[in-house]
């Protein structure tokens, strides 16, 4: 049990280990070879120039200006310059709807922490209850512990201050999320308004094609859009399975790499030819000479490449029963995306398109029909790794402990006793250890997701987040809390009485707020800290760059930005949520330390979204209905905690006021929803029509056709080191371009063809007369 000492040397330790970071970053940051490091994104936008080649050496490497280093914190009023409606043009949606959640963080706890101090605490901490009960039962306790609703006595009429505050909290934290529910939605209205043309806004990915004799799906496609759309459908790209294609071009372009690396090498001293082993990670095997036996290799990749884009473009098995299917407005695209297209529910099934940039390509390859299935799969897999997972967790909450350490090492037990070894071993060891075991969480949750079949990033890291934030609730609060209790309090339990334990946890719960003390400063105060350094990012870009780099292209390449991350970074926000509203009315001392991480990562992730981050996709903050949705969950998990714990203080009186709030919470959730909900799900016909109209009227002569002609092709048809990538790319369109159908119905097809834009029954006399 952590103690008010203990906690203290926890907080200067983690304030200084902050410390050191922020000082390390002030100073590379400015250091000339670190710009494209702490500024990628601005020279990804072509607004910034490397520093690097003009001057003398000594000012191309360090930065001279003595007077910059006094400036080391300018960074952080620089951070919070720009207005918001700039940095959504500069950032996107994504990235100022996700800066928010910290904004509304702190708009709800600052205020809730001015009233349970100004109330709860002198209402807690003026009873003795936990002195007479550390006498009695030996229940262990620490000075913060006296803050809390465990040192009022059971039947107490301070009871009603809590319930009091818990209705005022609910209400203060419902107002909050309305009023930003409201806001982000009128957002996200006027973002889609407002933003240029996009591909996925006149695209519609249709999945579960039904086979058939006659026609090709590409056939099949352009013939049931035709018929069903005849005014509004412009084009199609079918999907293809590309795989393995994709598989060899990475392969491909890492042995391109590693050929730049033995060949600069050699550039540098020619007087040996560099050698390589050919056996795993060059551990054994023959020496060969690297330079060649690259060559060699890229040369046999480029062969297979080649045949299996062959395949691809030419094996009816490679096409999948799946398009993009393009429309000449938004309004068309709208109503094909948000309506049932066939009599059987269960075929031509219809959602909005990715843009380009979004799309998940390995998993189009996924047959439709095997998705519920998989779903099935890792569902079980995730409640055995859930439950699982809360065995070791459980184990190392309890060595890192005093009683833990002293059990399995007991020759450690006169160092661990010294009192400022003591206090580092609680007040920072249970945060850290929580922390290292979580590292490989996030990466196990988004293979878990992709094997799923989500066919976009968004949605993967959405799934990813979703599964982190009930892991999180399970085996971080309540694992904790519930091992923590046992663990702590055991002498209570084995000398007791079965009907005195409900009491013993029900005081035991509020005495673990000090573990999430020492765990909020490890994650939420160095760990925020951490992120600005960037020091992954920093090693493998000087790597990168000493090795590889050979042009201005390469040292891009180089640049690793990386993204807000959103299936790692959401939930451990609302874990924050979680902890403060359920702490907030039973040990209030939690929330200070919740709303220095709120501020802290709030400046941070501002100044890493304007300099740094550069995303790999743009949603239009779809993603807010499941923060909404979150936040809903923990504060009905905090009314439920506060009901069973006024339970084992026998406040038979003040308890069942309690029992309206969650119902009330419930109910506000739905309210919620049915009011703001659709303008993330849905796109506003009327809306698409205003923006259809003034795009005519503003460029009447747009080639909508030619824009969205290659849109949602493979990117690994478009581009590339040769010209035999355009080659192919324009080879998959022309065999894409449809012939006239061999059925009769299509007679019928009220609507021009994509191919010779005329109508049907003139199409169908192209077909009689055999012309092609």
């Amino acid at each position: 049990m952590a103690t008010l000492g203990d906690i203290a040397v926890s907080g200067a330790l983690n304030l200084l280990g902050a410390f050191i970071f922020l000082l390390a970053f002030a100073i590379l940051r400015i250091q000339p070879f670190n710009d494209r490091v702490y500024f990628p994104k601005w020279y990804l936008k072509g607004l910034r120039s490397s520093a690097s080649h003009s001057g003398a050496f000594a000012r191309r490497i360090v930065n001279l200006d003595f007077r910059s280093y006094t400036r080391f914190l300018n960074w952080m009023p620089e951070a919070l310059k720009m207005p918001e409606p700039e940095l959504i043009d500069h950032a996107g949606l994504d990235s100022a709807v996700y800066l928010r959640i910290y904004l509304m963080g702190l708009k709800i706890f600052v205020p809730i922490a001015f009233l349970a101090w100004a109330i709860l605490v002198p209402v807690n901490y003026t009873n003795d209850t936990l002195e007479k009960a550390q006498l009695v039962s030996n229940v262990t306790a620490s000075d913060i512990d006296k803050l809390s609703i465990s040192n009022v006595p059971l039947k107490s009429q301070r009871f009603w201050a809590h319930i009091v505050m818990a209705y005022a909290f609910t209400f203060w934290t419902c107002y909050v999320l309305l009023k930003e529910y409201e806001k982000i939605a009128s957002m996200r209205l006027q973002f889609l308004s407002s933003e240029g043309r996009r591909p996925d806004q006149f695209t519609v990915l249709v999945r579960n094609v039904p086979p058939d004799p006659d026609e090709s799906v590409s056939e099949l496609v352009e013939h049931f859009f035709l018929v069903n759309h005849p005014h509004h459908y412009l084009i199609h790209q079918v999907v293809c399975n590309a795989n393995k294609l994709a598989s060899l071009v990475k392969k491909k372009k890492s042995k391109q790499n590693w050929l730049d690396y033995y060949q600069l090498k050699y550039d540098r001293n020619q007087s040996q030819r560099p050698l390589k082993k050919t056996g795993f990670l060059g551990l054994w095997g023959e020496k060969v000479d690297a330079i060649d036996h690259h060559i060699s290799e890229i040369k046999k990749l480029s062969e297979e490449i080649e045949e299996e884009r062959e395949k691809v473009l030419k094996d009816p098995k490679s096409i999948m029963p799946a398009a993009f299917v393009s429309f000449k407005t938004r309004w068309g695209a709208a109503v094909c995306a948000q309506t049932q297209q066939s009599r059987n529910p269960t075929l031509w099934l219809t959602e909005w398109a990715p843009e380009p940039r979004d799309v998940y390509w390995e998993n189009l390859a996924i047959p439709y029909m095997s998705l519920s299935v998989r779903r099935l799969i890792i569902g079980v897999a995730f409640f055995f790794l859930t439950f699982f997972f809360m065995i070791p967790i459980a184990s190392v909450q309890a060595l890192a402990s005093i009683e833990g350490i002293e059990k399995k090492a007991p020759f450690l037990k006169p160092i661990i006793e010294i009192k400022f070894i003591k206090s580092v071993i609680q007040g920072f060891l249970p945060g850290i250890a929580l922390k290292l075991f979580l590292i490989f969480l996030p990466t196990i949750l988004m293979i878990m997701s992709k094997f799923e079949g989500f066919l976009s990033i968004s949605s993967l890291e959405r799934r990813s987040a979703t599964r982190y934030y009930i892991f999180l609730i399970i085996n971080v609060f309540l694992g904790s809390i519930l091992a923590g209790a046992a663990f702590e309090q055991l002498n209570s339990f084995i000398n007791q009485s079965a009907n005195e334990i409900p009491k013993t946890i029900g005081v035991a719960v509020p005495l673990k707020a000090t573990f999430f003390i020492t765990y909020i400063m490890v994650d939420g105060w160095a760990g925020i800290a951490g992120e600005v350094l960037m020091l992954k990012p920093l090693i493998l870009y000087h790597l990168k760059n000493f090795f590889l780099v050979k042009t201005e292209k390469d040292r891009e390449e180089a640049m690793d930005p990386g993204s807000l991350g959103f299936n790692t970074g959401e939930p451990r926000i609302q874990l924050y949520f979680l902890l403060g509203l359920v702490y907030a009315t039973v040990t209030p001392v939690l929330l200070p330390f919740i709303i220095i991480f709120f501020a802290f990562a709030y400046v941070v992730f501002r100044h890493q979204i304007i300099n740094v981050y550069n995303q790999e996709y743009e949603s239009g903050a779809a993603f807010w209905p499941d923060v909404h949705g979150r936040v809903i969950t923990a504060l009905v998990i905090s009314q439920l905690a506060l009901l069973g714990l006024m339970s084992t203080k026998e406040a038979a009186q003040s308890a069942p006021f309690l029992i309206a709030l969650p119902v009330l919470t419930i109910w506000f959730h739905g309210f919620c929803n049915g009011r703001h909900k659709s303008a993330f799900v849905k796109y506003p016909l009327q809306e698409a029509m205003m923006k259809d109209t003034l795009e005519r009227a503003r460029d009447p002569n747009f080639n909508l056709k030619a824009y969205l002609q290659d849109a949602y092709i493979h990117p690994v048809f478009k581009g590339g080191d040769d010209d035999e990538d355009d080659d192919l790319s324009k080879k998959l369109e022309t065999e894409s371009v449809l012939v006239p159908t061999k059925r009769q119905s299509r007679k019928n097809t009220p609507a021009p063809s994509k191919i010779s834009g005329a109508s049907s029954p003139s199409l169908f006399e192209v077909v009689k007369n055999g012309d092609p």
